[in-house]
C-alpha cells in the first residue's frame, strides 16, 4: 500500500480538455462529439475525515487514560490504531496550518495565532499560496471537500465582507464551509459563516441550540447529499469544532452529568490517570509521572470552599468534552448508516495542543479577561457558581486542571519545549486497509505528517505547481507504513523536528530532545524575558517517555550539538526572530487594514458582523460617534451601534425611550450612561463623545458624554477600559451575536425600530497610527 519514495512534479489543475477525438462536419449528422469528462478520484479512493479537537491534552480522554468519558474515541481505538507519540505545535492556529499544508508552522507564516501576527516571514499570519492545502490537491483529484467548525487560518485583518478572500476556505480548495473564523466563539451565540456569508444560529439556547450540534447536523446532511448525488465520488471532511476551547459551555441538556466526579483534585487526578495509562499501554513501560511545577499551586493549598469552585470548573469542562465526543460519534454512525465507514480514512486528533492554562491560577468566568491580564479572583464565583457554562458566561478552568489533563507530561498549551504542550493522542481507522485493529503505535510523528500520509495512500504525487504558483516542498513524512501490522515496531521515519512557540523551543533528533521553557508562564499575558538567560534541558526520549530525567549536565557536548541544530532548523524554517510577546501583539493596528490611517469613517446603516480584527480600533482611544436617526411618533428602541458582547464590549442603544450607553468590562464590572429625558420624535442628531484620561496607557478610565440635538443629556465615567479586544464584532442597527447588555438578551438582535440615516466615527490619534508607529510606541513602552 505505501510507497518508499515520494513522487513530486505534477501541475494542478490539469490541462483543460482538448477535443482530440471530436470530428466536426458541416452538420451534426456528420459530426462526432468528444465531451469533457468529470475529474475522477484515484480508483477505490477512500473518503477522508479529519476530526480535530481544540485544547485537549494527552491525559483528558478516557481512551488515553483520562477521566473524561469518551466512548466514541474508545470505540474507534478498538477499530483502528492508537498513536501515542504524535505531536502538534503547542498552539491552535499554527497546528491547523501545519495540518492542512504538511509544512512546519513557521514555513507557512503561522508561527503564532493570526491575532498576534507580525511583519516577519514566519509570523505574517497569511498562509502563502506556495503552500497548498490538502483540500486544493484533493479537489483537483476528484474529491468533494468541506470544512466545519473552527477556521483559525484566515488573516485577522482580512475577515470583513470586503475580504480579501484569498485565504478563506472556498479559495483554498474547500467546496463548502460552515463554521467560524478566529480562535474561539460562543457556543450559544457563534459568529457563523456559510462560505463567506455571515449568519446567526437558527434557534436560541433555550430552544436547544448549541454550536457542536449544529456543526454535526450540517456535516451529516452534506455527506448524505454528496453520496446521494455522486455515490462514487469520495469526499474530504475537515470537522473542527470549537470544543473544547473556552468558553467551556456544554449544551443545557448536558449540564451536571459529571457532578461530584472531580473532587479528588488535580494532583490525585494525575496519579489516577498515570496508573490507568500504564494499564492501557498508552505510555511506555517504566514511564515516570513528572512532578508538579512549583508555579502551579497544589490542590491542598486551597480551602474547602475554593476546592468546591475548582471542582465545578472541571465538571463543567467534562460535560462539554463528553458532549463533543457524542457528536463525533454521530458522524461515525452516519458514515456507517451510509455504508461508507468501511472505506473511510478517519483521522481523529484529540487535540491541537496541550490542555489550556489560559484560565489563570484559579479559573475564570470570563476567559477574555484572563487572557488580557485581568485574571479575576476566585471570589468572583461566589453566588454565580450555578451560572458556570450558561449563556452569558465565558468560563475556563484553572491552570491545575490543564496540567492534570496533560498527564504524565510537564507543562501545558503554549509550552512547545515539553510534551505537555505538544503531545496529543490520535486515532486512525480505515477498515478496508488497517487490519491491526486495537493496536498502538509509538513511532515519533508530527502534525506535518498527515498530508504526506494522505498523498501516500492515494498514490498522488506532491504537486510542483498549484494554480500557477510554484510550491514549497512538503516538509512532513508519510506515516502510512505504520498502518501495516508488520511495521508495528518499525523505527520512526520522522528523525528531526524543531518546536517553537512564544520563545519556548526544542529540537528532537532520533530519540534525543533538547529544550528550554522560556520566561513568561502560559497564564501570564504580557511581558518579556531575556533569551540569553534561558536554561536548556536534555532528554533521552527513547528511554524517557515523559521528559522526567534531565541529562544536560551529563552530556553537555550533545546538548550543545542539539542547540546548534535548533538554530540551523530555525533559520531553515523562518523561526527567527524569536518573539515572546503575547497581548502586546494583539493590537489590531499592528496589521494594515482598510481602516489604517483613517480619522473619519462613515458606517453604512444596517452594516453588521464587522469582525474586530478587521474593524477600526475602538478600545483605549478617543472617539466620537455621530448618528442621524428618525424616531417614529410612537417612539423607538434598539441598538444604534455596538461592539462586543457577553465577554466585553459597549453598546449605544435606546431603551424605555431613553438614549443609553452601556460598557461591559469583562462581565465583572459594568457602567451605564443614561439620558434623563425621553428622545425627541422626528429627525434627531445623536453624538457620543468618549474621552480617555490617558490614551497612551491601556485600561485607564474614560469619560462618556451623550448629546441629542447638541444638548448634553447624560455624562458618566468608565472606571476601567478593556485593555485588549472586546471579542466579537461591530454592528450598526442591531446586536447580532451575544448581547453587550444582558437586559436585552430576550429581545436579540434588538434591532433599532426607528430609521438610521447616518453613522460616523471620528477616531483619535491612537486609532490612526500606521503599523510602524504602533511598533515604535510599543518599543518605547517596553
Amino acid at each position: 500500500m505505501t510507497r518508499t519514495k515520494r513522487r513530486v512534479g505534477t501541475v494542478l489543475p490539469r490541462p483543460e480538455h482538448r477535443f482530440r477525438g471530436a470530428r466536426v462536419g458541416m452538420t451534426i449528422a456528420d459530426s462526432e462529439p468528444d465531451y469533457p469528462e468529470l475529474v475522477k478520484a484515484p480508483p477505490s479512493a477512500p473518503n477522508i475525515v479529519i476530526v480535530l479537537l481544540d485544547d485537549a491534552g494527552y491525559g483528558v480522554s478516557s481512551a488515553f487514560g483520562g477521566l473524561v468519558r469518551t466512548p466514541a474515541v474508545e470505540s474507534l481505538c478498538q477499530r483502528g490504531l492508537q498513536y501515542c507519540q504524535f505531536h502538534t505545535t503547542a498552539l491552535c492556529a499554527p497546528t491547523r496550518a501545519s495540518l492542512l499544508t504538511g509544512r512546519n508552522h513557521h514555513s507557512v507564516s503561522s508561527g503564532v495565532v493570526a491575532e498576534m501576527a507580525t511583519g516577519f516571514p514566519g509570523y505574517a499570519g497569511i498562509i502563502p499560496k506556495s503552500c497548498g492545502f490538502i483540500s486544493e490537491i484533493l479537489s483537483h483529484h476528484g474529491y468533494a471537500t468541506g470544512w466545519w467548525g473552527k477556521n483559525h487560518n484566515v488573516p485577522d485583518n482580512r475577515q470583513s465582507l470586503a475580504g480579501p478572500f484569498e485565504n478563506w476556505p472556498h479559495r483554498r480548495g474547500f467546496d463548502y464551509f460552515y463554521g467560524f473564523l478566529g480562535g474561539m466563539t460562543d457556543q450559544f451565540y457563534p459568529a457563523l459563516y456559510r462560505n463567506t456569508t455571515p449568519l446567526g444560529p437558527a434557534k436560541t439556547p433555550q430552544e436547544g441550540y448549541h454550536l457542536t450540534i449544529d456543526l454535526a447536523d450540517d456535516c451529516i446532511a452534506w455527506m448524505r447529499a454528496q453520496k446521494a448525488i455522486a455515490p462514487d465520488r469520495p469526499f474530504f471532511v475537515h470537522f473542527a469544532p470549537g470544543a473544547v476551547h473556552g468558553p467551556h459551555q456544554p449544551p443545557l441538556a448536558w449540564r451536571g452529568r459529571n457532578r461530584g466526579r472531580f473532587e479528588l483534585g488535580w494532583d490525585r487526578y494525575r496519579e489516577e490517570v498515570y496508573r490507568r495509562q500504564l494499564e492501557l499501554g498508552v505510555i511506555a513501560p517504566g514511564t515516570q509521572l513528572t512532578s508538579r511545577p512549583p508555579e502551579i499551586p497544589a490542590w491542598d493549598s486551597f480551602g474547602a470552599e475554593e476546592q468546591q469552585v475548582l471542582a465545578r470548573q472541571m465538571e463543567n469542562f467534562a460535560d462539554f468534552h463528553e458532549h463533543t465526543d457524542y457528536e463525533i460519534g454521530r458522524l461515525v454512525e452516519a458514515l456507517e448508516h451510509m455504508g461508507e465507514f468501511e472505506n473511510t480514512l478517519f483521522v481523529y486528533m484529540l487535540g491541537d495542543n496541550g490542555s489550556s492554562a489560559e484560565g489563570g491560577l484559579t479559573g475564570t468566568l470570563n476567559e477574555s479577561a484572563s487572557m488580557q491580564g485581568n485574571a479575576p479572583s476566585i471570589d468572583t464565583f461566589r453566588g454565580r457558581l450555578d451560572e458556570l457554562g450558561l449563556p452569558g458566561t465565558s468560563p475556563h478552568y484553572a491552570v491545575g486542571w490543564a496540567w492534570a489533563g496533560d498527564a504524565p507530561f510537564k507543562w501545558v498549551k503554549q509550552v512547545a519545549s515539553h510534551f505537555g504542550g505538544t503531545r496529543n493522542g490520535m486515532v486512525v481507522t480505515w477498515p478496508s486497509w488497517i487490519a491491526d485493529t486495537g493496536a498502538r503505535r509509538f513511532q515519533f510523528h508530527h502534525v506535518i505528517d498527515i498530508v504526506p500520509t494522505i498523498l501516500d495512500v492515494l498514490d498522488i504525487a506532491e504537486p510542483a505547481i498549484i494554480d500557477g504558483v510554484a510550491q514549497k516542498p512538503i516538509e512532513g513524512v508519510s506515516m502510512a507504513y505504520t498502518f501495516d501490522r508488520e511495521q508495528a515496531d518499525a523505527p520512526s521515519t520522522h528523525l528531526t523536528q524543531y518546536f517553537e512557540m512564544l520563545g519556548n523551543r526544542a529540537i528532537y533528533r532520533d530519540g534525543w530532545m533538547a529544550c528550554c521553557r522560556h520566561g513568561r508562564l502560559p497564564w501570564q499575558t504580557s511581558g518579556s524575558a531575556p533569551f540569553e538567560e534561558d536554561r536548556w534541558e536534555l532528554y533521552n526520549i527513547a528511554e524517557d517517555f515523559s521528559q522526567a530525567e534531565d541529562l544536560a549536565e551529563r552530556y553537555p557536548d550533545l546538548l550543545r550539538e542539539l542547540q546548534d541544530l535548533f538554530l540551523v532548523e530555525a533559520a531553515r524554517y523562518e523561526v527567527l526572530p524569536l518573539d515572546d510577546r503575547f497581548v502586546e501583539r494583539s493590537d489590531v493596528t499592528l496589521r494594515p487594514g482598510f481602516f489604517t490611517g483613517r480619522a473619519v469613517i462613515r458606517l453604512a446603516p444596517g452594516m453588521t458582523r464587522l469582525p474586530e480584527g478587521s474593524a477600526p480600533r475602538m478600545n483605549n482611544v478617543d472617539h466620537v460617534i455621530s448618528v442621524t436617526a428618525d424616531i417614529p411618533d410612537d417612539g423607538a428602541e434598539g441598538v444604534l451601534v455596538c461592539m462586543g458582547g457577553d465577554w466585553a464590549g459597549w453598546s449605544l442603544f435606546v431603551d424605555s425611550d431613553r438614549l443609553r450607553y452601556h460598557y461591559n468590562w469583562y462581565d465583572l464590572e459594568r457602567y451605564d450612561v443614561i439620558a434623563d429625558t425621553p428622545l425627541p420624535r422626528g429627525r434627531i442628531e445623536i453624538r457620543l463623545e468618549f474621552v480617555c484620561d490617558d490614551p497612551q496607557t491601556r485600561g485607564q478610565p474614560a469619560t462618556v458624554r451623550l448629546f441629542c440635538n447638541e444638548h448634553l443629556v447624560a455624562e458618566g465615567r468608565i472606571a476601567r477600559q478593556v485593555r485588549g479586544r472586546f471579542g466579537e464584532c461591530l454592528d450598526v442597527g442591531e446586536d447580532t451575536l451575544s448581547p453587550v447588555w444582558g437586559g436585552y438578551r430576550d429581545r436579540l438582535p434588538f434591532r433599532f425600530t426607528g430609521r438610521i440615516e447616518r453613522v460616523e466615527l471620528e477616531l483619535g490619534e491612537a486609532a490612526e497610527m500606521t503599523t510602524g508607529e504602533v511598533i515604535e510606541e510599543q518599543v518605547r513602552a517596553d
